[in-house]
């Protein structure tokens, strides 16, 4: 029975699933037909045609796909044309396919996605990289490759690498190469740098065409060249630069992944075209190494022989074109046995308006568009390219670039680019295991060999020699014109900064033709902030002069290494004082008068404890004992006590502060005899927080910088500031003062000061520097003019001449001794804070051990009975016992002891007595009747 019930259910699941099978495979249609458009007869193309006609074997022959259904790509030849390619797209339309994989082309991969749009069909592209190209656009568009938007990426991750500021792009002027170009100087501006040329050349140019855009080119200062072009045009132009010296040493020309692509598929080209191209670098699609893929690599030779093709290899193109019919294979899988069906319906929108041509009329809606959209987008599998899975927006996830450098006959890989941790010469799939590093010294490629055949890192960037005369603008200063003097005709320019200009520029390694241009009237200073604009909007190409590197200003220019220190200080009027009737305080601040007061008490006080139980010099009344106290640490100044210590701590404490006083003494000797005997200068003006604080007027030079510093950062107000000219309107100013028409100080930077006190003894720096700032020369923004000065500067001041020159122009011989920062002429407690401080350790140790001595010696003296008594009882004697005298209380301890033997002798006496008494009274009443 129990058999035949297990035979009947056994019977009953078989004809459940042969029913859900039959189910299934009555929805799904014995044929789905998917179009297939791009041009057959290009690097691209041929490869691609190769790899669909594969990939729809395999998947026909492969049951577990489709499962009943079979899969037909109708292809279709755009034939480069992109007119014809849009009507072919079209007449697709007009059929029953449910999706369409391809173009190449940007401008017919436009067309069909928006027809695509309305037609609900996706558009499933392996070559189409045009980053412009994106579903927020156009919906029902998925691109089954990396976008140009990593490769440009990596592009400029690469030009980052080595640190080269402009680039010079040449690309084919369509959308493909206009939109690449586009994302490339995206990536470029991110990491601050720059495509200084975009030289586009007309589809189909020739090679007069190529030959014109090259020499425009050569005459550039960029030496880095971004090649984005079709492999056709990019060949001639590799030709054509060989022939005008522009595959030489200096020059750097990195290709994007179109001459991977022509290398992977035709090599090996023949030696005269591999010639024009050494050195050069490449990117390629990265694809991981797998079974899948060199199991197809294996049978591509059959495969071309299968049909009937020229010979041509394997590249990264054919590869996602054999895993896109997979991708669009498993997707219909997942959309039929969710139960999709392919059917299509007329919608009113698509009839033509009145003129049209297109007859859309005859197109009709995928019903279910939408859903296999879905199914494409969530589809994962392991395909000849590696995982092959989209991310939510819609990129294929760990994109990848392989770098290439090409070499005699072929070419080597010198690093990897992924997404995930730029730059590296680890494959990309070991560094996804890894945590991410984007940091600079994570980013590692292998040595290259550049064209010229040389392994050293071009520049990127020379002064071409018909370059046209740099037009250097000088400020034309009305004060201090040993810096920058320019005479009235504007001919005869010199100076300090001019000759640093002149010297930096014989040392940089290509000719530079400039001109002097002088700016201002030459009655006033200039405005050094219109001069750093005049910089940034083009009208100089240059700045030299004495122009302060602030942070305004590098937002708009980039400056050189500065070549000179400068900083803001203060200048004010000094006058002479003399001594006064309190002078004999002036050597100390009021801070070191207290702590020394205050250490003398100290120092008494424990001096005092220390010597208390030994010394009877130290003990008597209380009244005797205040008076010894304040005694013997006054008269310590004088080396003039009469007190004899005779504890070995206290011996060290005097030792020690008499040294201290020996200190403090001859210090204060020194400071009251030059306060005495010379006179000083002094100001009212103290530093610059006394300034801000004061209401007085404050003098600054004009066209400097200054006046927006003190108003901006410091919070003065404006009325009180005055601008001044030459040197004389700064004695002038000083002179008068702030009651009389003039100033308080002059804010200024200290070459300046320098020179103006170089001759003038009656005036003074107030305190020290309150900014950090140096002079250097402005460009424009990412000029390589700036690094190459930079360079130039360093070996200036390496070599000494720097400040050969500095001695030429700005000697200062003349009141020389007199140019020095004042500061308060009293002695401040930080001079001998490490004094104070040894003194106050010893101190405290000597205290330690002396409590920890007589704490014991208590221990050890006190009686038992006394020491068991209760707290208050006890810290009264623990104090008695600190006040008496040591002697006497061994000598107290000594006769209690005394008494406590002969106490315990005439017990012992007692106790033998009444031994001998009680055995008696025994033994006689032992014998008794």
């Amino acid at each position: 029975m129990k058999l035949a019930l297990l035979l009947f259910l056994a019977i009953f699941l078989n004809l459940f699933l042969s029913g859900l099978n039959m189910n299934d495979s009555t929805m799904r249609p014995a044929t789905v037909h998917v179009g297939a458009i791009f041009s057959h007869n290009t690097t691209i193309g041929r490869v691609a045609k190769v790899a669909i006609d594969a990939a729809v074997r395999d998947v026909n022959a492969d049951p577990s796909i489709l499962r009943g259904t079979k899969l037909a790509v109708v292809m279709q030849d755009s034939n480069c044309n992109n007119l014809i390619g849009v009507v072919q797209a079209l007449q697709f339309m007009e059929t029953d396919i449910v999706a369409i994989i391809g173009p190449q082309s940007s401008v017919i991969a436009h067309v069909i996605s928006h027809v695509s749009n309305e037609l609900q069909v996706p558009l499933v592209s392996f070559a189409a990289t045009d980053p412009t190209l994106n579903s927020l656009q156009y919906p029902f568009f998925v691109r089954s490759i990396q976008s140009d938007h990593f490769q440009m990426a990596a592009v400029a991750d690469l030009v980052d690498h080595y640190q080269w500021n402009q680039v010079i792009a040449i690309f084919i002027d369509d959308d493909h190469g206009r939109n690449g170009v586009t994302s490339l100087g995206d990536k470029l501006a991110e990491k601050r740098h720059m495509i200084s040329c975009k030289a586009a050349l007309r589809p189909g140019a020739t090679s007069s065409d190529i030959m014109d855009l090259l020499v425009k080119v050569a005459l550039m200062g960029s030496r880095i060249i971004v090649l984005h072009v079709s492999p056709d045009i990019g060949i001639k132009i590799f030709s054509t630069a060989r022939y005008l010296g522009m595959m030489s040493n200096g020059y750097v020309w990195i290709a994007t992944d179109w001459l991977s692509s022509l290398l992977d598929s035709s090599a090996p080209l023949d030696a005269t075209t591999m010639e024009t191209m050494q050195g050069v670098l490449s990117l390629r699609q990265h694809t991981a190494d797998s079974k899948l893929k060199n199991m197809l690599i294996s049978r591509w030779s059959q495969l071309i022989k299968n049909e009937k093709a020229e010979n041509f290899k394997l590249n990264s193109y054919g590869l996602y074109a054999y895993d896109t019919v997979w991708l669009v294979s498993h997707a219909l899988d997942a959309f039929f046995s969710d139960g999709g069906r392919v059917s299509f319906s007329n919608d009113s929108n698509l009839l033509d308006t009145e003129g049209g041509s297109l007859h859309l009329e005859a197109m009709s809606v995928f019903d279910q568009g939408q859903v296999l959209l879905d199914k494409i987008l969530s589809t994962s599998f392991d395909g000849v390219t590696g995982k092959f899975q989209f991310d939510h927006e819609r990129n294929l996830i760990q994109p990848a670039y392989d770098l290439l450098n090409i070499i005699g006959t072929g070419w080597r890989t010198i690093g990897y680019w992924s997404n995930y941790s730029g730059l590296s010469i680890v494959s990309p799939e070991k560094l996804y295991e890894k945590p991410a590093n984007l940091s600079t010294s994570n980013q590692q490629l292998l040595n290259v060999i550049w064209p010229g055949d040389t392994m050293a890192k071009p520049r990127g960037w020379v002064f071409p020699n018909n370059g046209k005369e740099l037009r250097i603008g000088v400020p034309k200063r009305f004060s201090f014109r040993q810096f920058v003097s320019v005479s009235s005709d504007g001919n005869d320019i010199k100076g300090f900064c001019i000759d640093v200009f002149t010297a930096a520029v014989n040392l940089l390694p290509y000719p530079l033709p400039y001109r002097f241009l002088p700016y201002g009237n030459g009655h006033e200073n200039p405005s050094y902030a219109k001069l750093a604009e005049m910089v940034a909007l083009g009208e100089f190409d240059a700045a030299v002069g004495d122009m302060t590197i602030v942070t305004n200003r590098t937002k708009i220019v980039d400056f050189t290494q500065p070549y000179a220190e400068s900083g803001l200080v203060l200048l004010t009027a000094m006058k002479k004082t003399n001594s006064g009737a309190w002078s004999f305080l002036q050597p100390f601040t009021w801070e070191m008068w207290c702590v020394t007061a205050i250490s003398l008490l100290v120092i008494g006080a424990v001096i005092w404890i220390l010597e208390h139980r030994l010394n009877d010099e130290f003990r008597g009344p209380p009244r005797k004992q205040i008076v010894t106290v304040f005694w013997f640490s006054f008269s310590t100044l004088f080396f003039a006590h009469r007190e004899n210590t005779v504890s070995a701590t206290g011996r060290m404490i005097l030792i020690i502060w008499l040294f201290v006083v020996l200190i403090i003494q001859s210090s204060y000797t020194a400071n009251l005899t030059s306060i005495l005997t010379v006179q000083h200068l002094q100001s009212p003006v103290t530093g610059i927080d006394n300034l801000i604080a004061s209401d007085e007027p404050i003098g600054f030079q004009g066209g400097s910088f200054t006046e927006n510093y003190l108003a901006e950062e410091l919070g003065i107000s404006r009325s009180r500031l005055i601008a001044l000219g030459p040197p004389e309107d700064y004695a002038r100013a000083l002179e008068l003062g702030p009651n009389n028409g003039g100033v308080a100080a002059v804010v200024d930077e200290l070459p300046y000061i320098q020179l103006f006190l170089s001759t003038q003894c009656k005036f003074a720096v107030v305190g020290s520097e309150f900014t950090r700032n140096g002079w250097g020369f402005a460009f424009p923004r990412d000029s390589p003019l700036a690094v190459d000065f930079s360079t130039a500067i360093l070996t200036l001041s390496e070599n000494g001449d720097l400040q050969r020159i500095h001695d030429k122009w700005l000697s200062t011989d003349v009141c020389s001794s007199d140019i020095n920062e004042l500061d308060s002429e009293s002695l401040q407690i930080r001079s001998f804070l490490g004094l104070f401080l040894i003194c106050g350790m010893t101190c405290v140790l000597a205290l330690l051990i002396y409590f920890v001595t007589v704490i014991c010696q208590y221990l050890r003296h006190c009686p038992t009975e006394e020491a068991n008594s209760s707290a208050v009882g006890s810290l009264q004697r623990f104090f008695s016992f600190i006040d008496e005298k040591e002697e006497d209380a061994k000598n107290r301890s000594k006769r209690r002891r005394v008494q406590q033997e002969e106490s315990s002798v005439v017990g012992s006496g007692s106790l033998n007595t009444n031994s001998s008494n009680q055995s008696s009274v025994g033994f006689n009443s032992t014998i008794s009747p």
